[in-house]
């Protein structure tokens, strides 16, 4: 009896975990905030106690995690409507440093030294702090920077070109199977993906991979040998 009751507690912990997800909505780990962090906890701690104590009532823990969903998704609708509520939930984003000046109040706030922030700097490749006009500490606690202009890499703009403008790519075939709803998004119709494939003399049980950006066909045929010697 018990090993059913484990088994069936599991399941439902899992359910009620990724519907509590779907309801909230799923982020990164690197895109989570402080309020989102203390949620994951919460949810966590709430599935993990529904799995493992099975001396509680089930529908006890599955309760909490319901309604703790439901009032986190009724306090992110209204933060996403509500500025203020946003704020005090998510925080702001914080200028630690501007035009060649550190806040020293703001590296205070942000509970940020000047060891971490220049680690920071190095990992997302500024040596020199001379190359950066503006450095901040996003909400999620990621640090963010703009290069000054004359550091940053040229783009077309900067040589006055102008070139095509690019679009993203659909995967027409995966492993040999037409993907017909990415078919349909590309513009691209059976046909003309019959033609081109016999151009290259090619069924489409024989590519691996194939990718359409709205003017060029992309195609990668299945090579059934190994290339394990990158030297080769």
């Amino acid at each position: 009896m018990d090993y059913f009751k484990i088994f069936l507690s599991s399941v439902l912990s899992i359910a009620g975990l990724f519907f509590s997800t779907k309801i909230i909505g799923n982020k990164q780990m690197s895109q989570l905030n402080m309020f989102d962090y203390i949620n994951g906890i919460t949810i966590g701690s709430i599935a993990a106690d529904m799995a493992i104590h099975l001396d509680n009532n089930i529908l006890y823990p599955l309760i909490a995690l319901a309604v703790y969903t439901v009032t986190i998704a009724l306090i992110s609708k209204v933060g996403s409507k509500n500025m203020t509520l946003r704020r005090f939930l998510t925080g702001k984003s914080i200028i630690l440093m501007d035009k060649g000046k550190l806040y020293y109040n703001n590296f205070k706030i942000a509970k940020l030294d000047i060891n971490e922030f220049l680690s920071q700097c190095r990992i997302n490749g500024y040596f020199d702090m001379n190359d950066i006009e503006t450095a901040m500490l996003e909400q999620n606690g990621m640090l963010s920077f703009l290069p000054r202009s004359v550091s940053r890499p040229a783009t077309p703009k900067d040589m006055s070109l102008t070139p095509e403008i690019e679009r993203p790519f659909f995967t027409i075939i995966n492993d040999g199977n037409i993907l017909h709803d990415n078919l349909a998004q590309s513009g691209l119709s059976i046909n003309e993906l019959e033609l081109q494939l016999k151009a290259l003399k090619l069924d489409y049980e024989d590519v691996f991979a194939a990718f359409y950006d709205g003017s060029k066909l992309q195609v990668y045929p299945k090579y059934e040998g190994d290339k394990n010697d990158i030297s080769q």
